[in-house]
């Protein structure tokens, strides 16, 4: 079966797992949250990509010979707009880094100039800023205009080293499954099909379900909505995680989540039995883990702290605001993720903490609460 029509068929029935979540009430999981991918569909999910992102950025900064780093910084860019846009490897390669990368407005041209099928794709700002700080680089000057002009092949090589270093079988990373892989992520965040379509550039006769058209303000309005979450995803959000659930175990009344985060770090979580089922939570959905600064702690490296807290996570003291009785501390963790503390000042001047001190920060199970967006 042709590899388009097997493309096809999947993804009609992952809408169909999508449609067939009846409406939820207030506070109950999103429906592409609860989406159902096929076995057989390929991809990768948002921590494994974020996984292998950071093996590229790894690579592409580890040799300090100009014409290497120029010639990495190249394959680093192709990348992250393959991941970004869901675009084919080809219109990708065929793009012109300055006519068709408008970084002000956050959107990547891709198709035909002119033609029928180009189209606009709309960037996370995350994705905008570390493309813009790529193409900074003045060993890239002389390849501009032509910067992803480069060998197929080449790419595809860079694509199996990469999803080894990230610990994933060379096979599971090809453009092929970057594209698939954002438009399950888009399908998921409940973006409409026709704008996953519009965004792929598939014509909406590529599908057979049943489709809603919708204007180039809506699609903006959707778009802009989407990558503002997506960018508070990657981004150094205050006391919040993002990841996908490791493990559910349910007791009678509660049960404890563990969530992999995508800085890799583990958090832990306590909710009742009666939210896993409104919320849906299984292993591999998608959640933010939010906790409020009065119920974070901090003690210095090496201090002891009471055994019975769940979530224990090294980092510096990077700013610390003292207040006549209130005191806000906040701590860098090593994924980049910003944890703030509010403590009374007297326990601040107890502790005696100073900026770039190592410490432990501290929240109970219990303080963690889960959203699914």
């Amino acid at each position: 079966m042709p590899l388009k029509t097997i493309e096809t068929e999947a993804l009609e029935r992952m809408v169909d797992s999508i449609e067939r979540v009846e409406e939820r009430p207030a506070g109950k999981a999103r429906p592409g949250a609860s989406m159902a991918v096929p076995g057989e569909v390929r991809h990768l999910d948002t921590l494994q990509l974020a996984t292998v992102s950071a093996a590229f950025r790894d690579w592409a900064g580890k040799n300090p010979r100009r014409d290497v780093r120029a010639s990495r910084l190249r394959v680093l860019l192709t990348y992250l707009l393959l991941r970004w846009t869901g675009a084919k490897l080809g219109e990708v390669l065929a793009l012109d880094d300055r006519r068709d990368l408008d970084l002000e407005a956050g959107v990547a041209r891709l198709g035909k100039e002119g033609g029928r099928n180009g189209r606009e794709v709309r960037l996370p700002e995350p994705a905008v800023r570390e493309i813009a700080d790529a193409l900074s680089d003045p060993g890239l000057d002389p390849f501009r205009g032509e910067i992803m002009r480069l060998d197929p092949a080449h790419i595809r090589r860079k694509l199996y080293e990469r999803a080894e270093e990230a610990g994933l079988p060379h096979e599971a990373l090809n453009p092929s499954v970057l594209r698939r892989s954002r438009a399950i992520e888009l399908l998921r965040a409940d973006v409409p099909l026709t704008i996953v379509q519009a965004t792929l550039g598939q014509s909406s006769s590529d599908l057979t379900a049943s489709l809603v058209e919708f204007s180039e303000e809506d699609t903006r309005r959707i778009m802009a909505r989407t990558l503002e979450r997506e960018a508070r995803r990657t981004s150094s959000a205050r006391n919040a995680f993002f990841g996908k659930i490791a493990a559910v175990r349910l007791g009678d009344i509660q049960a404890e989540v563990d969530m992999a985060t995508l800085g890799g770090m583990r958090i832990f979580s306590v909710v009742t039995t009666r939210s896993i089922e409104d919320l849906g939570l299984r292993p591999g959905t998608p959640v933010t883990a939010e906790i409020k600064a009065p119920l974070v702690a901090l003690v210095k490296s090496g201090e002891p702290y009471p055994a019975s807290i769940e979530n224990r996570l090294p980092g510096r003291v990077e700013e610390i605001r003292a207040g006549r009785v209130i005191s806000e501390v906040t701590a860098c963790l090593t994924d980049g993720t910003r944890m703030v503390s509010l403590i009374t000042t007297e326990s601040a001047e107890r502790l005696a903490l100073a900026n770039g001190d190592a410490v432990q920060v501290l929240f109970s199970a219990f303080a963690v609460v889960l959203k699914v967006d």
